[in-house]
């Protein structure tokens, strides 16, 4: 038996397929996969977040530790509430893992880093806070529900009415208090919501107010197509300790400026941009019928060879999609190495899909 979140019972209840993933036990879907999906995109989903691990950091010296941890600068977020997503760097350059981080006050930051690398992450955390003025403080007390869609927002402010202007208000990338709930205007999936952090202890009776509501719930398994047609690196796929944010599609989350900021894993990354890498992160529709899948092999006629590092089927585009490693001097297509056959796929640039609408050209 894994870890169990404070939802692990609604699931249950709700005829989920329960997996492990990261040693928790969580639902991969709820009877279907791509149903969950539609869902998503037409109307509003929840899905149980609560794995992910949140974490306060707390201080004087909170925003000078942030600046030398984070390869984005948390200088940049000047209101409060404002997020930022991050990738965190180890010596070498690559990625420890990405996370979001709000600001929600001087000397009070909340960051939430993935289940799969909690551990890691936390002790690297505390290993580089020796010697500032900031305490680090992970909140396993607290669980976490994502509402996503086109409905997502006004579900939620049925839900919580008295919370209902502030929400109304409350911009992209942004997060607001409510009691003793943390909403922030963000997500996973290219659809409008919020991810909403509060006591555990209430965990379950919100995610039975959300069904109420007509909000229905989404396992791992539709989480992942809705984060790849939306053009959303997943850690461990997409990017991890061997990878460079700058092969990762992640430059824009490098703050290189001021030029005397001192990041970990800056050196690396300036060294790397001045030499261009090698490699870089692109985009694949399959041209025909078929399913892209992980580490695959993709081959560019005259440049070289790649490999997929995600790939599924598009419920939305009724394609296959992926994202995949290649040269730099891929262009506009290639080909797929499938069950010993060559096929041929379009490249493209991510997202495929935002706010249910396909992003791909109109001759693809």
């Amino acid at each position: 038996m894994g870890n169990r979140t404070p939802l692990y019972d609604e699931h249950v209840a709700m005829n989920a397929k329960m997996v492990d993933f990261a040693g928790w036990d969580m639902p991969i879907h709820y009877g279907s996969q791509i149903e969950e999906h539609h869902q998503v995109r037409k109307d509003a989903g929840m899905f149980d977040v609560s794995h992910m691990t949140v974490v306060d950091l707390e201080g004087n010296g909170a925003t000078d530790f942030l600046r030398t941890l984070l390869a984005n600068d948390v200088a940049r977020l000047k209101d409060e509430g404002k997020a930022l997503y991050s990738c965190m760097l180890n010596p070498n350059g690559g990625v420890i893992d990405d996370l979001i981080v709000y600001y929600m006050r001087p000397g009070w930051y909340r960051m939430v880093v993935n289940s799969s690398t909690r551990e890691k992450d936390l002790a690297w955390i505390m290993q580089q806070s020796k010697g500032f003025d900031v305490q680090v403080l992970e909140r396993p007390e607290l669980a976490m529900i994502a509402v996503q869609g086109p409905n997502a927002v006004d579900k939620v402010k049925a839900i919580l009415p008295e919370a209902a202007e502030a929400l109304s208000q409350l911009g992209v990338f942004f997060a607001t208090e409510y009691e003793d709930y943390f909403i922030g205007r963000t997500g996973y999936t290219g659809e409008d919501g919020f991810e909403i952090v509060l006591p555990a202890a209430k965990a379950a009776a919100f995610w039975r107010s959300l069904a109420d509501a007509g909000v229905a719930p989404i396992g791992l398994g539709a989480r992942d197509t809705l984060r790849l047609e939306a053009g959303m690196n997943l850690y461990g796929s997409d990017m991890d300790e061997d990878t460079s944010p700058l092969e990762a599609g992640l430059s824009w989350t490098i703050a290189l400026e001021p030029a005397e900021r001192k990041f970990i894993g800056r050196e690396p990354l300036e060294a790397l941009k001045a030499s261009k890498p090698a490699n870089k992160l692109v985009g694949l529709v399959l041209q025909g019928k078929g399913v892209l899948r992980n580490h695959q092999k993709v081959i560019v006629s005259g440049v070289g060879d790649g490999e997929i590092t995600s790939g599924s089927f598009s419920p939305t585009l009724g394609k296959a999609i992926a994202f995949a490693k290649v040269p730099v001097g891929t262009e506009a297509s290639c080909q797929i190495e499938v069950r010993g056959k060559l096929v041929a796929a379009h490249v493209v640039r991510a997202p495929f899909v935002r706010n249910g609408k396909s992003c791909l050209p109109e001759s693809i």
